[in-house]
């Protein structure tokens, strides 16, 4: 059954969006990846976040850029958890879309991650299901561990070798 619903205004997210998808792949987490317009097709989406926990969805992930509406409306009409992506926008750098998403009124919360921060969407949609699943829970700190241990390899080879080779690997 899916369990998170990861959803974009526009195909020019995807290459943002995919990073969230690969995190639940990761985890072995069912997902659907949809396109919807919150402005463009109200219908559908109303229909869409309406109707999302009756299909399973249990976290909507959502990426916007420049009015980044798409997030808060997910929220208003979902009664689970949505986490929402700022996207980059040319005319701001996303800062536009970071503070809309951040901004909602008090009772509509969403969680917001940073621009273009879906990886950690990905992440942080695990640890909401992960509160009801103890082999989900085992998977995060394993993925714990393996950034620990990439970084302790890099830190060894960095004091093994010296910056300038280091770099120069790069």
């Amino acid at each position: 059954m899916t369990k998170v619903g990861i959803l974009m205004g526009s195909d020019s997210d995807l290459p943002v969006m995919k990073k969230a998808a690969k995190m639940l792949e990761k985890f072995g987490i069912e997902y659907e990846m949809t396109i919807i317009s919150a402005h463009r097709m109200p219908d559908i989406f109303v229909d869409y976040a309406s109707k999302a926990e009756e299909r399973g969805i249990e976290v909507l992930i959502a990426g916007a850029g420049g009015a980044a509406h798409l997030p808060g409306m997910c929220a208003a009409l979902f009664s689970l958890p949505v986490i929402g992506i700022p996207i980059c926008t040319k005319s701001v750098g996303g800062v536009d879309s970071l503070y809309s998403i951040v901004q909602m009124p008090a009772g509509i919360p969403v969680a917001t991650v940073a621009i273009d921060g879906a990886a950690n969407a990905g992440i942080l949609a695990a640890k909401i299901l992960a509160v009801g699943d103890k082999e989900l829970r085992k998977k995060l700190k394993e993925y714990s561990e393996e950034m620990k241990n990439g970084v302790m390899h890099k830190a060894e080879k960095l004091q093994k070798i010296g910056y300038e080779e280091y770099i120069g690997g790069m």
